[in-house]
């Protein structure tokens, strides 16, 4: 993916691209597709309920207009067997509204679950730039606060909905057989909110996109300083923390205030039409039945029938108006979890078409690579590398020079803009994801430890990998002792991101995980660099164990590393500079390698550490 499509990808993740209500529903059920299921029995649950809420207005109707009022006065049997049919469709009527409740509860939570699933293993597939730009707190409401408000929409709205313009519609039509000259009353009385949807729609729409992405900044406030909390104590900055917290939290009351402004003015509005439409009917009601208005005339029933419709009606526009909120909120959700499964994942596994490497120390070749992050100038340009099969590399540089995003090319974490990386010749963009991670290693500077045991981290080098293997490992790179050492032994839990170990003890970890893995390529981000200087000789002996009889490049900060390597390789502002071996290079005055190697030369004398 180019770097202009790679920003503006970005740019759309983190401002939200616009799709409208409609076309993100169906969007949404295409990714979540058991919504739809069994619909159509479900639909025919919801028009049974529906029709069922005009049971009871029109008992009440013939009850007092046939049977109370009759011709030849009050016919008992007629009133016992209309009662006994209205309470068989009544009961008939909670059963089809309670399976099609259940039903609702069950497909909406199938759907739902499948769309965290896609959007759990998406983010795992989005670049890594894109990881990195987007907040780790807005990622993680996108696939959890952000599905909850689609699942809340779902369940409590949804059908609901559609029960409820269902129940309108059947309300009017009885409602016309009864008095048509009523019907125009409830409808003229309702007639301001109904014209005014689209304006709050709208209002609705925006106010709750922007609760939504408040959402995600406040979760990333508050996660943040949690995760960082000994920093946060070590250099006593609670109160810049709390305020930063309290400034998120006012911003997010502010917008959800903001939005439930305009419910709750929505929804007086249903309540002010209900009003006005409850006394249209009785005064036109009465004018109706006294022979004051146009007409034949309404009976007693009839008018006490429309009190009930008017009821019937006026329920469901007040829901169909907090549904209308629940709406907006939930498609300002969705539109964020589809904006998350819309955002390509530019580093294309070509899956079981892809090639596999073969077995053995890999040779690298770089050609004529260029590579920029999104909105800058190029990081790397025109490097040309050859690295033969089993040689240890050094790249060093300054600070910002580009030597660490040749780790992420070269272990696939990005794709270059152009030019290629070729391991044994095959370009890294056809080698199958699962051959690439299986032959191609990355220790990082910090190698990120889960809350488990220490058999369960390492076993992220080989999942299937026995107690016996795991300790086979450690042994081989000098690691057993320590290992033996733990309070526990491999079955040592290490805390949360590793906290109970050390800086050099995590290393270590990420070293055996490493040695299990049994790379043909491994890429080391100076997994020296912030190690506790006792376990230095120690980790300095497993990384010579580790890199015997592979191809290594090592990201060097420390020129210690550069000094043992096989070759080294300089790079200076995304070019590379120098070549060769360590004694040749530092040989060299007022060149760039040079001069690295005297100014870390004087830093460490002046530390009082060995040259």
């Amino acid at each position: 993916m180019s770097t202009t499509l790679r920003a503006a990808e970005q740019t759309r993740l983190s401002t939200g691209e616009e799709i409208g209500a409609w076309e993100t529903i169906r969007r949404g059920i295409r990714h979540s597709p058991e919504l739809t299921e069994g619909i159509g029995w479900t639909l025919t649950l919801a028009v049974i309920a529906s029709v069922g809420q005009v049971v009871v207005p029109i008992a009440v109707q013939q009850t007092i207009d046939k049977g109370l009022h009759g011709d030849g006065g009050p016919d008992v049997s007629f009133t016992t067997w209309l009662a006994l049919a209205a309470g068989l469709a009544i009961v008939a009527t909670s059963w089809a509204s309670y399976a099609m409740t259940a039903r609702l509860f069950s497909t909406a939570e199938r759907g739902l679950a499948t769309l965290r699933v896609k959007a759990f293993r998406h983010v795992h597939d989005l670049p890594l730039l894109t990881q990195n730009t987007e907040r780790r707190g807005a990622l993680v409401s996108r696939v959890t606060s952000d599905v909850d408000q689609v699942s809340q929409f779902l369940v409590f709205g949804g059908l609901l909905f559609v029960v409820s313009i269902g129940q309108m519609l059947i309300a009017t039509v009885v409602m016309v057989v009864y008095s048509w000259q009523l019907a125009i009353v409830v409808w003229v009385c309702f007639a301001p909110l109904f014209l005014s949807l689209r304006y709050f729609q709208r209002k609705l729409a925006a106010a709750y996109g922007t609760v939504r992405r408040q959402v995600g900044v406040l979760l990333s406030a508050v996660s943040e300083p949690v995760v960082g909390a000994a920093v946060v104590k070590s250099y006593a900055i609670e109160d810049r923390t709390q305020e930063r917290i309290d400034t998120a939290i006012a911003v997010h009351k502010s917008a959800s205030t903001r939005a439930q402004g305009f419910t709750a003015f929505s929804f007086s509005l249903g309540g002010i039409s209900a009003g006005f439409a409850n006394a249209g009917v009785l005064i036109v009601g009465i004018w109706l039945g006294q022979g004051f208005a146009w007409g034949d005339g309404i009976t007693a029933g009839e008018v006490l029938a429309f009190a009930f419709l008017v009821t019937l009606f006026v329920g469901p526009v007040q829901m169909g108006t907090q549904i209308l909120t629940d709406a907006q909120n939930a498609i300002a959700g969705w539109r964020r979890v589809i904006g998350i499964l819309d955002t390509p994942a530019d580093l294309v596994d070509p899956g079981p078409d892809g090639r596999t490497l073969p077995k053995g120390a890999i040779d690298v070749r770089f050609e004529e690579v260029g590579f920029a992050y999104p909105g800058g100038p190029e990081v790397l340009s025109d490097i040309d590398l050859v690295i033969p099969a089993g040689q240890r590399v050094a790249v060093v540089g300054e600070t910002g020079s580009g030597k660490s995003t040749v780790a992420k090319l070269l272990t696939r974490l990005m794709d270059p803009d152009r030019g290629r990386v070729l391991l044994d010749g095959i370009d890294l963009r056809e080698v199958a994801e699962s051959a690439l991670r299986s032959s191609v290693v990355l220790v990082p500077q910090e190698g990120f430890l889960f809350d488990d045991t220490l058999a369960a981290n390492v076993r992220y080098g080989r999942l299937g990998a026995t107690e016996d293997e795991i300790l086979a490992a450690a042994e081989t790179i000098g690691l057993g002792d320590w290992v033996a050492g733990l309070p526990d032994g491999v079955a040592t839990r290490v805390g949360q991101r590793g906290e109970s170990l050390s800086a050099g003890e995590r290393q270590l970890v990420a070293l055996l995980r490493a040695q299990l893995a049994d790379p043909d390529l491994l890429v080391l981000d100076e997994a020296t660099s912030a190690v506790d200087p006792a376990l230095e000789t120690r980790i300095g002996r497993a990384l010579e164990r580790l890199m015997s009889g592979r191809t290594s490049v090592t990201i060097a900060h420390r020129l210690s590393t550069a000094e043992s390597a096989d070759v080294v390789v300089v790079v200076d502002r995304g070019r590379i500079v120098q070549h060769g071996p360590h004694a040749e290079l530092v040989t060299r005055p007022g060149t760039p390698y040079a001069r690295l190697h005297a100014s870390w030369v004087a830093q460490r004398g002046a530390a009082g550490q060995p040259g």
